[in-house]
């Protein structure tokens, strides 16, 4: 796929920054790469499940269930409800809609399709502009270490609801996975790079444990701004404070600037203004909360107007 030589990239998790990836593409169009986690990726009943990289192409395929957070629109359940008719595994729920795409891709990495190759079809299939890339093709399991022991990624968020405390995380990278040419080609093509509001643990380190994509970031002349995760020192989703907290990390904007050492600017919302002083890089302060379709595009605006403040 033909793509300018200059753009943005984002390093994006599910829900919370496929919003902002929203805003980005409805922005930027084909200027903007979105390279995505796969640490959660897995495979179950036999099928070939991303759900960071299906919430991304869902949110900006407009396919997206707004008020469940995951998964498509107008989704039905027949599927698991006939599995749990046969006592099968319903714990991890996959929608009759979703499910065809799970099959697709299944059959497409059996083929020998590269993931990066089936994404940017699918991407292409339902008319988004933006050039969404896994950040492996390779497995690269995210392992959660817990006191209740070492759970998959999906065992601790999903069936047991992100409730055992955790310890540390791991990755699994016994294969050798690395990062894929397109990745690190976008990365240093890259004029700006943005970190969206994932979980810093759960999303964002899965990509930059993937071996190059730190050094492509440490070699960029692009700035490099996150959003902060955090507002009012809580999640706006997800277990982050949590963790921070079960972890010893103060749940702060100065923690999230620690976690990221790479950055040249922080994105806070205005509800933690007074935490600016205390945090050595430039920092813009604006609503991070992205309640509407418009808080997306409007915080994309800001994420990039911030950008531009590096390049003068």
């Amino acid at each position: 796929m033909t793509r300018p030589e200059k753009g943005i990239v984002a390093l994006c998790g599910g829900v919370g920054g496929a919003k902002l990836a929203y805003g980005l593409n409805r922005l930027l169009g084909e200027r903007l790469t979105v390279v995505v986690n796969t640490g959660d990726d897995f495979d179950h009943l036999g099928l070939a499940i991303s759900p960071d990289l299906d919430t991304v192409v869902y949110t900006l395929g407009e396919l997206a269930d707004e008020e469940r957070g995951w998964g498509r629109a107008g989704e039905s359940w027949n599927f698991m409800e006939a599995l749990a008719g046969l006592s099968g595994e319903t714990w991890f729920r996959l929608g009759d809609c979703d499910l065809a795409l799970h099959v697709l891709r299944s059959r497409a990495l059996r083929a020998g399709v590269s993931l990066t190759e089936f994404t940017e079809e699918l991407s292409s299939r339902v008319k988004i502009p933006a050039r969404i890339l896994p950040m492996t093709d390779h497995p690269f399991a995210t392992i959660v270490v817990t006191t209740a022991g070492r759970l998959p990624f999906q065992r601790y968020f999903v069936e047991l609801q992100a409730r055992p405390e955790v310890q540390r995380i791991e990755f699994d990278n016994h294969g050798g996975g690395a990062a894929t040419a397109a990745v690190l080609d976008a990365i240093a093509a890259a004029e700006g790079i943005i970190v969206c509001p994932s979980n810093p643990y759960l999303s964002i380190d899965p990509i930059l444990a993937v071996p190059g994509i730190a050094s492509a970031l440490e070699a960029s002349d692009a700035p490099i701004v996150a959003v902060s995760p955090l507002v009012g020192g809580q999640a706006v989703k997800g277990p982050t404070a949590k963790i921070m907290n079960e972890l010893g990390v103060a749940t702060n904007c100065a923690s999230i600037v620690k976690h990221y050492p790479f950055l040249d600017g922080l994105v806070i919302d205005s509800v933690d203004e007074a935490e600016a002083p205390q945090i050595d890089i430039p920092v813009h302060v604006t609503g991070t909360v992205m309640r509407s379709k418009d808080d997306r595009i409007g915080l994309a605006a800001e994420c990039l107007k911030f950008l531009g403040h590096f390049k003068s």
